[in-house]
Parts: C-alpha cells; sequence; structure tokens
C-alpha cells in the first residue's frame, strides 16, 4: 500500500473539497492518504507520493505554492508527483487541459518541479461569497470573458468526472526513477 500525501493552497474553499474527493476515491483504490492545507505539510520522507492542488486568485497562484516547491524541490522529485490547478478560466473548453491553460502554463515556467502527472479543474464562481472588491473583480473579469456577471450567481465548474478518473492516475502512478 503506498502512502499519498495531499497538499492544497485554497482561498474560498473548493481546491479543498476537490482534494477531499480525491482522497476518497484514492482511498477506494486500496491506497493510505493524509490530505492537509499546505501551510500543514508534514515533512515528505515517509510518503511515496505528493500531491499538490493550487487555485488561482487574481490570476496567480499562491506564492506560498513556489516557496513550498523551492524549498523541497529534492523531495519532491524524489517522490512520485502530481500538481493541479482550479480555476474559473478552466471552465472554458480552450483552457482545461495542463497544455492548454494558461495558468498551468505560467507555473511550469516558474517551477523547478515537473511532476508526472498535471491537470485543471474548473472552480466554483460564488458572488456571494466574495468580499465587494473580490465580487467586482470577478465580474469584471467574466464580463471580459464572456462569464456570468449577475451578482446572485452560483455555479460549480469542477467536472466531477474528471476529478475522480484524476485521482484514479494516481492511485496508479509509481515514480520510475530514482
Amino acid at each position: 500500500m503506498s502512502k499519498t500525501l495531499i497538499l492544497f493552497s485554497t482561498v474560498h474553499g473548493q481546491t479543498r473539497k476537490i482534494c477531499e474527493r480525491m482522497a476518497e476515491v484514492i482511498r477506494k483504490q486500496g491506497e493510505d492518504v493524509t490530505l492537509l492545507p499546505l501551510s500543514e505539510a508534514p515533512p515528505l520522507s515517509t510518503y511515496d507520493k505528493v500531491v499538490l492542488g493550487a487555485s488561482i486568485r487574481h490570476g496567480k497562484h499562491n506564492s506560498a505554492v513556489y516557496g513550498y516547491i523551492e524549498k523541497n524541490i529534492e523531495a519532491l522529485k524524489s517522490k512520485a508527483g502530481a500538481f493541479f490547478s482550479v480555476s474559473l478560466v478552466a471552465r472554458k473548453p480552450a483552457k482545461n487541459t495542463a497544455a492548454t491553460n494558461p495558468y498551468m502554463q505560467d507555473f511550469l515556467g516558474k517551477s523547478a518541479w515537473r511532476p508526472e502527472l498535471l491537470e485543471v479543474f474548473g472552480g466554483n464562481l460564488d458572488y456571494r461569497g466574495y468580499t465587494a472588491m473580490d465580487r467586482n473583480i470577478i465580474r469584471f473579469i467574466m464580463w471580459l470573458t464572456k462569464g456570468p456577471t449577475d451578482p446572485d450567481t452560483k455555479v460549480e465548474y469542477t467536472d466531477w468526472r474528471k476529478v475522480d478518473n484524476f485521482a484514479r492516475e494516481i492511485a496508479t502512478m509509481e515514480k520510475l526513477c530514482p
């Protein structure tokens, strides 16, 4: 039985929700899973696999994601790894793959870590759950990108089947190189 560590960086909770679902799926495959916020990350020595999920806020991943990777790069390189990004941009078919998502490409340009698996998921849009400033910024971005701007909008863009498939891939993942 492999030991998998799932770490997440989230703003409004959708990335955590995705990680919780992934943990369930991976456990059903017979794996031992630990799920924690990035801020509570334990030493990696006892884990076989590391999964990191990060949301986008104002067009960027949290700087703590890059700091964590930089600090732990050698340990991360020695483990089977997966990274996924959660954003509203990924709601669009032309931007919902690791190869076509601008935030994933930005991540790959800034990070020395090259995990075996990469994925992007659509996030959750809930204007009522945002501060006034965030609501206005996101509504403006949605207006620019032809998304919903009604302040009562609440829509989840996460493709749960895609999440489940990614989790099953993680469950079968093994580090190929020492």
